[in-house]
């Protein structure tokens, strides 16, 4: 494995902001660390990259324990949330800073700047000022100047946070591609879970200060292994008396669950074919979303949500629903599990 933390601890002022973090990532991936505000994702950045110090366990970058080894010497690059970029240098400048605090050569300087240039879209304006620049742009600049020393490893903390969400999609693909063409480990921090899926090849799913969950986008989405998992992916909610829902009386073991919009289908009352594992509902609010509507739905004093194509029928609030409930994820203190219907496996009706 290239990156590897074992067993890591960090307390600040008595708050334990990391508890026995232990994952690793192999050579030429690019992994987002993705949870809550205050998970603990920047100090896991911070300390890989050698601004924070672990109080204890282990730190490897590809086979050398770099836990004493000062930040400046790690081989790393960094891309802040807010960018740093110099505000009175230029574009060519502050790419080219950290090649001028090794002391490189001016041609040396001149060549590498102008390849990364080229590499992030910023030909014709090395000469522009941060002021002129939109974020997009600046973002570009902080990653061509992270990438000038030529780093083994590359952390971006909330890389797109400052961007308005257009440009932000437009940076996803362009990040990912670039990172993919570079072949360079790469560990980014976000809350935004469509981002991590789209830009991650793994996952790891950090919640106050633990490890909860690591693997590659889908199977993270579709078998979350732990509770906070199970809530915190997708848009989820959380059902407290799922026993009272047709075919799901049996289930023992599991107090509570999450349900998917996903794993809902909500017909006109009357126009559900398999009435027998339905329930009925009503209808609280109704979301154009452009491609699909959001419906929220009362069943039994739970409230779901569902989608429905805007080539449907439309519905109403107020109006009452048949709901068809294909499958929950049921958990208790530590333990997640899918549960199917059971009234669908009765008819030997299967959904995918």
């Amino acid at each position: 494995m290239y990156v590897e933390l074992r067993q890591v601890d960090k307390a600040f002022k008595g708050y334990k902001a990391l508890d026995d973090v232990s994952f690793s990532i192999e050579k030429g991936k690019l992994v987002g660390l993705l949870g809550p505000s205050g998970s603990g994702k920047t100090t896991i950045l911070r300390t890989l990259a050698g601004l924070v110090h672990p109080d204890s366990g282990d730190i490897y970058i590809d086979g050398q324990r770099v836990n004493d080894v000062p930040a400046s010497k790690r081989g790393i690059g960094f891309v802040f949330q807010n960018y740093a970029l110099f505000r009175y240098m230029t574009v060519f400048d502050n790419i080219a800073f950290g090649l001028t605090v090794e002391k490189k050569d001016k041609a040396f300087i001149r060549e590498r700047v102008n390849q990364l240039v080229d590499l992030v879209g910023l030909q014709g304006l090395q000469s522009r000022y941060p002021h002129q620049l939109s974020g997009g742009q600046k973002q570009r600049v902080a990653f061509a100047r992270a990438l000038a020393p030529n780093p083994h490893l590359l952390l971006l903390d909330e890389p797109f946070a400052a961007i308005d969400a257009k440009i932000r999609k437009e940076l996803r693909l362009w990040l990912r591609e670039t990172i993919s063409s570079l072949g360079i480990t790469s560990i980014f921090v976000t809350h935004d879970q469509d981002e991590a899926v789209e830009v991650a090849d793994e996952i790891i799913i950090v919640n106050r200060g633990r490890i909860e969950q690591k693997g590659n986008p889908a199977d993270i989405y579709k078998e979350p292994s732990t509770p906070f998992a199970a809530q915190f992916i997708g848009e989820s909610s959380v059902l407290a008396h799922y026993r009272t829902l047709k075919g799901f009386e049996s289930y023992e073991g599991y107090d509570n669950a999450v349900i998917r919009p996903e794993l809902i289908q909500i017909a006109k009352l009357g126009k559900q074919p398999y009435a027998h594992a339905s329930e009925e509902g009503t209808v609280e609010d109704v979301f154009f979303r452009g491609s699909l509507i959001e419906v929220h739905v009362n069943v039994q004093g739970m409230r779901l949500i569902g989608y429905r194509s805007p080539e449907e029928a439309a519905l109403a609030p107020g109006e009452p629903v048949s709901v068809l409930i294909y499958r929950l994820y049921l958990y208790n203190e530590d333990k997640v599990r899918l549960a199917e219907n059971a009234r669908l496996k009765d008819e030997n009706t299967v959904f995918i």
